[in-house]
């Protein structure tokens, strides 16, 4: 027997696709198997969902089962003995969860750290620095004409960015679809999203800055003196300037490509002055790619209770503000931290080698649905439910709209939310 649920959300990716149709196999009595069948995700959301085991499990300390408040109360432990514990992760979890994760770090006077930190923490540092001339995602499906996708490759980081949000819906004003668009890529090397641009426009490695500055200046009516900036001819630059003033409605996506490469956050304040001052002449906006699937999530919920997007440390009793100095991969790599939570993240897969080698070394709780690098080397490992699978919750889509999730599995696994609060109590009782 098999359950049909329509309009589930999947969140592999800021996109949070939420057209997801799925089937799901349960017995005579209702109860939930595994995932059958999936329809409209695509392979990142369905290796999400069908390879997701909703089996409960025990917790483990040392790698050794145990019941939940053996693993609660040495988890409370390591963070009231710790000087200087490091929270990290979050972009995979939801707000729910988010906001506990923040009551914690407060509760322990912890360094609190996202993954925004490793990918757009620097959207956030221009962001405060100059704004950010924003839309939604509806916005760009029904009215964009002009597509400009800058250090990013969405045809194969979000899958389905193009289909259903950006490059072929056919909007409101835009009836025609892909035929009544311009798509523009501008990246270090040619890229799948490239392959299918009606223009490409390959910058050299770390001239973005440059290459931003000349069209601000070619849009003012300026003159570049020179052939090329950023080994891009300045006809080309010359000709883009044009297009982008005269577009009906312009969107910026920009990814990593701009925001981890030489100039980082002075490379995103370049790009949104050029989009606030392209509203003199049309109506421009720009939309960080963000990557995870509740990242601007974390951001958010960081910024409601702290006053901070992410890099805080509430060891002194109230929240300080130091990208640099409380990122996580710095805190790890100078030998700070002597105990970590790990909430819905992999770092040990993805940090720097000095900052793995210290988390690696340090007591380390671990908060996840799947195994990882993380879990294997956590002392202890909490097997959570997967929110948008089989726990419900809140997620923000990449342009800052909030969606619910709802489950489409039924399991008993406690979720992240559960479990911190847990933490919580039995910290007050340390």
């Amino acid at each position: 027997m098999s359950r049909t649920i329509e309009n589930v959300v999947c969140t592999f990716c800021g996109c949070l696709c939420d057209d997801i149709v799925v089937e799901v196999d349960e017995d005579e009595n209702g109860n939930s198997g595994r995932i059958a069948r999936m329809r409209k995700a695509c392979a990142n959301g369905r290796g999400l969902f069908t390879h997701y085991d909703p089996t409960p499990q025990p917790p483990t300390v040392d790698g050794r089962p145990v019941s939940w408040e053996e693993a609660v109360a040495e988890a409370a432990r390591i963070l009231d003995k710790a000087d200087s514990p490091l929270i990290y992760g979050l972009s995979s979890t939801a707000t729910e969860a988010q906001r506990k994760v923040v009551e914690l770090a407060d509760k322990v006077g912890a360094i609190l750290d996202t993954t925004s930190s490793v990918c757009h923490g620097p959207s956030g540092l221009a962001m405060q620095a100059v704004g950010e001339p924003t839309c939604t995602l509806g916005e760009v499906r029904n009215r964009a004409d002009l597509l400009i996708f800058w250090g990013c490759n969405p045809a194969v980081s979000h899958v389905r960015h193009f289909a259903r949000y950006s490059a072929l819906p056919k909007g409101t004003y835009t009836p025609e679809g892909r035929r009544g668009r311009t798509v523009v890529v501008v990246d270090v090397r040619p890229t799948a999203s490239s392959r299918t641009a009606d223009l490409f426009l390959q910058v050299a490695p770390g001239a973005d800055f440059e290459a931003l500055t000349a069209l601000r200046a070619l849009i003012q009516g300026k003159t570049v003196a020179a052939d090329a900036v950023g080994s891009v001819p300045v006809s080309q630059l010359a000709s883009l300037a044009e297009q982008m003033k005269s577009c009906r409605f312009g969107v910026v996506f920009m990814g990593m490509g701009l925001t981890q490469s030489r100039g980082r956050d002075m490379n995103v304040s370049e790009l949104f002055t050029l989009v606030a001052e392209l509203n003199q002449y049309t109506r421009f906006s720009v939309l960080p790619m963000r990557g995870h699937g509740n990242v601007t999530g974390a951001d958010q919920v960081m910024t409601w209770l702290s006053g901070y997007p992410f890099a805080v440390s509430f060891a002194r009793g109230y929240p300080s503000y130091g990208p640099g100095e409380f990122s996580a991969v710095d805190v790890l790599a100078r030998g700070e931290a002597d105990a970590a939570l790990i909430v819905a993240s992999d770092p040990l897969a993805h940090f720097p080698a000095a900052a793995a080698r210290r988390l690696a070394q340090i007591p380390a709780i671990a908060l996840d649905p799947v195994p990882s690098l993380t879990t294997q080397a956590a002392r202890v490992v909490f097997p959570t439910a997967c929110y948008g699978v089989d726990a419900a919750g809140t997620a923000y889509r990449m342009d800052g709209v909030p969606l619910r999730l709802r489950p489409v599995l039924r399991t008993a696994r406690p979720t992240d939310a559960d479990v911190l609060t847990q933490i919580i109590e039995a910290v007050k009782s340390c």
